[in-house]
C-alpha cells in the first residue's frame, strides 16, 4: 500500500505580514496621538536599476500603510564611494531619521561593505553593520537583525515548528540570509547545517532536515526527493525563467511530503519587508525612548 500522502501547509506569508503591519500600525498611530513625529526610514539608491526602484516604491508604500515617514536618496550610477557615504554621515547626523537602508547591489566601484560599515548601528534595519552583527554571533541580546531571516522565525513560530533539537539545514551562506538564519535556528537550540556549492552530497544532507531552508537563487533546485517527510520548509530564493518567477523549491513537488512550504510569491517576501517595518519601530524607539 502506498504511504498517504502528507498533509502540507502553504504558507500565506501576506495574510501573516498583513496581521503583524496591523499591530505597527497601532503602535505607530499610539505615539503620534501623543504629539510625537511618525518613525521614518531613509532608503538610499545608487543607479537606476528598475528591480531595485520597485523594491523602494514597495518599502515606501509599507511605510505610509503603517503611518511611518519614508525619504529617499537618489544617486546616480556614477556616484563615488564618497559621495554615498557622505550621504550615509547626513542620514546618521539626521534626528528626524530612525532608520537607514542602501539598497543592494551597488555599483561595482561602491563597496557594499564599508557602506555598510559607515551606517551607525543604531540606525542599521538591514542589520548588515559589523556591530549589528557581531551581536548576533556572539548571542547578545539584538534588537535589529537581518530582515529575511526574521521574517523566516516569525513564520516558523506562528506555525508552532518545533525548532528545538531540530534537525535544520540551511542552503546558502551569504551574509544577509544564509549566515543570520543559522545563527537564530542555533538561538532556538537547532541542530543547524550550513551548505554551500561545495557541499558533497547535497540532497542526501537535505534528506536529514527537520527545517529546510534555501537560500542560493538556484531555480527548482529543491526537489520532492531532497526533502524528509514532514519537514518545514523554507523557499527564499526568487529567480525569473524565460519571464516566469520560480523559487529554489519546486513547491508543486513538495506539497504531499513537506508539512510546511513556503511559496516563492506571498511566501518570505511580504514577511521581509514587515520585519523591515518592525525594525524601523524599534529603532524608533530605542532612540526616542518611546
Amino acid at each position: 500500500m502506498a504511504d498517504k500522502a502528507q498533509q502540507t501547509i502553504v504558507v500565506d506569508g501576506l495574510a501573516l505580514a498583513q496581521d503583524i503591519r496591523k499591530e505597527l500600525a497601532t503602535e505607530v498611530s499610539q505615539y503620534v496621538s501623543k504629539g510625537q513625529r511618525a518613525p521614518c526610514l531613509a532608503v538610499v539608491l545608487v543607479g537606476d536599476d528598475p528591480a531595485s526602484a520597485s523594491y523602494i516604491k514597495g518599502k515606501q508604500r509599507a511605510c505610509s500603510r503603517v503611518g511611518m515617514e519614508a525619504i529617499e536618496r537618489l544617486l546616480p550610477a556614477t556616484a563615488s564611494e564618497q559621495e554615498v557615504l557622505r550621504v550615509v554621515d547626513e542620514l546618521n547626523r539626521n534626528d528626524a531619521v530612525d532608520g537607514i537602508l542602501v539598497q543592494l547591489p551597488l555599483p561595482d566601484s561602491v563597496s557594499a561593505h564599508t557602506v555598510a560599515a559607515a551606517i551607525d548601528p543604531e540606525k542599521d534595519v538591514d542589520a548588515l553593520h559589523p556591530t549589528t552583527a557581531g551581536r548576533l554571533l556572539l548571542g547578545e541580546p539584538v534588537s535589529l537583525a537581518a530582515c529575511t531571516p526574521l521574517g523566516i522565525m516569525e513564520i516558523l513560530k506562528h506555525y508552532e515548528i518545533a525548532m528545538k533539537g531540530a534537525n535544520a539545514v540551511v542552503i546558502g551562506r551569504s551574509n544577509i540570509v544564509g549566515k543570520p538564519i543559522s545563527l537564530m535556528l542555533q538561538r532556538e537550540h537547532a541542530t543547524v547545517t550550513m551548505c554551500h556549492s561545495r557541499t558533497r552530497d547535497l540532497q542526501g544532507v537535505c534528506r536529514q532536515a527537520d527545517i529546510l531552508v534555501a537560500a542560493v537563487g538556484v531555480p527548482r533546485l529543491v526537489k520532492s526527493d531532497w526533502i524528509k517527510p514532514g519537514a518545514a520548509v523554507i523557499d527564499v530564493g526568487v529567480s525569473n525563467i524565460d519571464g516566469v518567477l520560480v523559487g529554489d523549491v519546486d513547491t508543486e513537488g513538495a506539497v504531499g511530503v513537506a508539512a510546511l512550504v513556503t511559496p516563492h510569491r506571498r511566501g518570505v517576501g511580504p514577511m521581509t519587508i514587515t520585519m523591515l517595518l518592525r525594525n524601523t519601530l524599534a529603532a524608533y524607539r530605542a532612540r526616542t525612548g518611546a
